[in-house]
C-alpha cells in the first residue's frame, strides 16, 4: 500500500484545490515524509468502510464555456467541480482496484467502448459499421435503435447504483460499505470571487471532479446498457 500511496502522489497533477492546506508540489517533493501516515489513513478509512467526510464536500467555480457569451446568462457557465488532493490520491487507489476486479472477472459487456482503455465512440462506430456491412452482404434488413440520455451520469440513482454493484459484481462487505459512505452526505457549494453558496446535499449522480466516479462507478454504470443495437 504505501508505495502504491507514493506513486500515486507522484502522478498527481501541481494544480490544487482551494481547500488544500498545502500546495500539491510540496506535497509530492516530499512524500516519503507524508505516506507513512496517508497510507496509516486510507488503510483506516478502507477497513471501516467510512470517507472522511472533508473528503466530500466539493466547491464549484463558473467558468464561461466561450469568452463572447453573455455572463449573466447562467446558462453561459460550466461548473467545474473541485476536490481536496488527498480524496482523490484514495480514489484513485480504489478505482484501480475496482477496475481490476470488474477486469479480471469479466464482469462488463465485451462490446462496451466507454471509459476502457484502448475503447473509444470511434471503436463503438466501427463495430455498428461492421454489423450494418455484415448484414448488407447477407441480403439481411439492417435497423438502428439509439438512446440518448441527457445529463446521464448527473442523475445516477445511489441505491441503484450501490444494488448493481453488490448483485451484478460481487462488491460487497466492507468495500460495498465503503463505497455507499463514498456516496452518501456529499455537500457541494459555488465559490465566486468574494463569495460563497450555503452548502447543498448532493442526493444523485457520479460525483463530479472525483477520480472514482468519472472512472470506476462511471466505467460499471455505463455497462448497464450499450449506446446502440443492430437488430
Amino acid at each position: 500500500m504505501l508505495a502504491h500511496v507514493v506513486a500515486a502522489v507522484r502522478q498527481l497533477p501541481d494544480k490544487q484545490s482551494a481547500t488544500d492546506l498545502m500546495p500539491t508540489r510540496l506535497l509530492k517533493q516530499h512524500v516519503d515524509v507524508f505516506a507513512p501516515f496517508l497510507t496509516a489513513l486510507f488503510n483506516r478509512s478502507l477497513s471501516l468502510g467510512v470517507v472522511p467526510t472533508v473528503f466530500k464536500a466539493a466547491y464549484i467555480t463558473p467558468r464561461l464555456k466561450k469568452p463572447d457569451l453573455d455572463p449573466s446568462d447562467v446558462k453561459s457557465f460550466r461548473p467545474i467541480s473541485n476536490l481536496t488532493v488527498l480524496s482523490k490520491v484514495l480514489e484513485h487507489l480504489v478505482a484501480r482496484q475496482l477496475l481490476d476486479h470488474v477486469r479480471v472477472h469479466k464482469l462488463l459487456p465485451s462490446l462496451q467502448s466507454a471509459y476502457r482503455a484502448q475503447h473509444s465512440t470511434e471503436t463503438a462506430v466501427l463495430k455498428v459499421l461492421s454489423d450494418i456491412l455484415t448484414a448488407a452482404d447477407r441480403s439481411d434488413l439492417s435497423m438502428l435503435t439509439l438512446l440518448d440520455l441527457s445529463a446521464a451520469f448527473d442523475t445516477v440513482d445511489h441505491p441503484i447504483l450501490l444494488r448493481r454493484l453488490m448483485t451484478s459484481h460481487g462488491v460487497n462487505g466492507v468495500v460495498h460499505m465503503w463505497i455507499s459512505s463514498y456516496l452518501a452526505n456529499r455537500t457541494q457549494y459555488v465559490c465566486c470571487p468574494g463569495s460563497r453558496s450555503t452548502p447543498l446535499p448532493v442526493l444523485c449522480g457520479v460525483p463530479q471532479g472525483s477520480v472514482l466516479g468519472s472512472d470506476a462507478l462511471s466505467f460499471i454504470h455505463s455497462g448497464s446498457g450499450t449506446a446502440g443495437r443492430i437488430l
